[in-house]
């Protein structure tokens, strides 16, 4: 865990995150806390790093250079697996 992003506001956040209990929420919540370029920009990693894993072409993902190398550090470079712990229980269609 980052200890740099640990404290009570960010904890208070995940909890507030853990509390949506369907997409619904999801849009209603994150719709009053983020911009649109906000959710577009998490969105847009979120799909980078699928791709990546699938092993697609890094032109077919749409996005800046630096938004791949930052997904793809993320990925591949450091041992947090946020990523892979999402995109795996997406695909075998778990929540915890």
């Amino acid at each position: 865990m980052n200890s740099k992003l640990k404290n009570d506001s960010t904890d208070y956040l995940f909890k507030a995150i853990l509390s949506l209990e369907n997409e619904e929420d999801c849009y209603r919540f994150f719709e009053d806390l983020c911009t649109s370029a906000e959710l577009k920009a998490m969105s847009q990693r979120l799909v980078v790093a699928k791709m990546l894993t699938e092993k697609k072409v890094y032109t077919e993902t749409g996005a800046s250079t630096a938004t791949i190398s930052r997904v793809k550090r993320a990925l591949f470079d450091n041992d947090t697996y946020g990523y892979t712990l999402v995109l795996d229980r997406i695909k075998n269609g778990e929540k915890e």
